[in-house]
């Protein structure tokens, strides 16, 4: 796939944490979670930015899941929709990026995200559920005159879903890069994978198929 000039274009990093990996059992395992850090330091070669994203939730979070309340279970919330295990708290393994990747203040651009106990957001692009409050995002990549993004990260079927939904309707094209990502459940991230190439995505199986305009 061709893309424009490397000026043009930022990479993203979504949620790329040990939280949503095997390793990380109890909290929200993704199948494969832990292997796609060499796909997004690909990817990120064709970009002159490099933006990334961590969850980031209180171990007492009004969300979370228990025996009485078990996951996906709705809860009430102008922004909380359903329960989730505890997962992604910061000081636990489950918080760190997978290793291989940049440390945050590496980044040019990095966001936390659900840092509040009532706040349970999927997309890098706003803290809230009705895209109100901006995380800076889509004021940093207009601002460096980017209009194409190259998204990996976890999961395919919640928050790189969300993530790239925010970005087109930013005015983005936005490429995903299969190899870079991997989803929670079959069923939801071919749902999630068909909406977002209705919306105007471009999907690549991996980095080795981007081509990069002269500058």
């Amino acid at each position: 796939m061709q893309l424009p000039a490397k000026k043009h274009v930022a990479s993203l990093d979504v949620d790329a944490q040990y939280t949503f990996t095997p390793i990380c059992p109890n909290e929200l395992p993704v199948p494969g979670g832990d292997t796609i850090a060499d796909e997004l330091n690909s990817q990120a070669q064709f970009a002159a930015y490099r933006l990334g994203s961590k969850d980031a939730h209180s171990p007492q979070a009004l969300w979370v899941s228990n025996e009485q309340q078990p996951p996906f279970s709705p809860i009430e919330g102008a922004n909380m929709d359903i329960r989730w295990p505890s997962h992604a708290v910061p000081g636990t393994k489950g918080f760190e990026l997978l290793a291989g990747l940049p440390h945050p203040a590496d980044y040019d651009f990095f966001v936390w995200k659900g840092v509040e106990p009532d706040m349970h957001p999927y997309g890098a692009c706003y803290h809230d559920l009705s895209d109100r409050m901006s995380t800076g995002i889509i004021e940093y990549l207009h601002g460096k005159q980017v209009t194409t993004v190259l998204v990996g990260g976890l999961a395919t079927d919640y928050c790189v879903y969300h993530t790239v939904l925010q970005l087109l309707r930013a005015g983005f094209e936005v490429i995903i890069n299969r190899a870079a990502t991997r989803g929670v459940a079959d069923e939801t991230s071919r749902h999630a994978i068909a909406d977002m190439i209705q919306q105007g995505a471009h999907f690549v199986h991996h980095s080795a198929e981007l081509e990069q305009a002269d500058e």
